[in-house]
């Protein structure tokens, strides 16, 4: 069990990965041997960094396949082990399709290779300079994917495996934002980050369009942290970049990325 200490500075949701960080840590101590996760978000790698830090004896490193990368694998090691690229196993795929016919997006693209049966963490980044559609995975999963994966949506695909030096640089439509929200609600933040109502915020809520860290919440008063990623669906996604204090009348600083923010 992590110490109380540690864990009250956490949700309750986010205890078990947590846990299961802090069980890594002490089984690399314990074996004296690197170990290697999933694909992990921005919000699980400031967990991870938390208890690793605690951890005497031992590193850890991250990498996504290329520089940049949103979503990455971590190694956990001893002090003698110095890690590299290619001991996060990741595989590139390009996703061959009638472009000419057919539009592809990033949530139909996720959602076709998850329904195969796929994991989150299995996944990393997905990308596309507008045209081209590429995305990363475990090496462990690179063959059942291709095999699995023939469709996305209704569109015929074929995955081909392609070389890190093959990646496009993904379209950035992303900005950073300084504001201030009156408190850390994820109805708050929706509301400011997409410049929506707060009534229609909760309604998104409630009705399952928004995720945190890309699992489902219909709680409007949850709390985000650092490193959160929001996502609404028609909207888009924020990241929380900074939490930065409080101003004379009592709002809280933030710096968030927003993501394909309507204009």
């Amino acid at each position: 069990m992590v110490d109380s200490t540690i864990s009250q500075h956490f949700r309750p949701d986010e205890v078990p990965f947590l846990e299961s960080i802090d069980n890594l840590s002490g089984q690399v101590e314990n074996e004296y041997r690197p170990i290697l996760t999933g694909f992990l978000n921005p919000r699980q790698l400031f967990i991870l960094e938390s208890i690793i830090n605690r951890h005497d004896g031992i590193r850890f490193s991250t990498f996504g396949g290329y520089e940049g990368a949103e979503l990455k694998r971590a190694i956990v090691y001893p002090e003698y082990f110095t890690p590299k690229n290619e001991d996060f196993r990741i595989t590139s795929f390009v996703i061959d399709y009638p472009s000419k016919f057919a539009t592809l997006s990033h949530g139909q693209v996720l959602g076709s290779i998850m329904g195969a049966g796929i994991e989150r963490d299995v996944i990393g980044d997905i990308i596309t300079d507008g045209l081209s559609w590429q995305f990363l995975c475990q090496s462990e999963m690179a063959d059942y994917i291709k095999a699995q994966v023939d469709k996305v949506g209704k569109i015929k695909v074929k995955l081909e495996v392609i070389q890190s030096d093959q990646l496009v640089t993904p379209v950035d439509e992303s900005e950073e934002v300084s504001t201030t929200i009156s408190s850390l609600r994820v109805d708050a933040l929706a509301s400011e980050g997409f410049h929506i109502s707060r009534h229609h915020a909760k309604e998104l809520i409630d009705g399952g369009e928004v995720r945190i860290n890309w699992g489902e919440t219909q709680r409007p008063d949850l709390e985000v942290s650092m490193h959160d990623i929001v996502s609404v669906r028609g909207y888009g996604r924020i990241v929380i970049r900074e939490i930065d204090g409080i101003t004379k009348k009592g709002k809280i600083r933030l710096v968030v990325r927003v993501y394909n923010r309507n204009k």
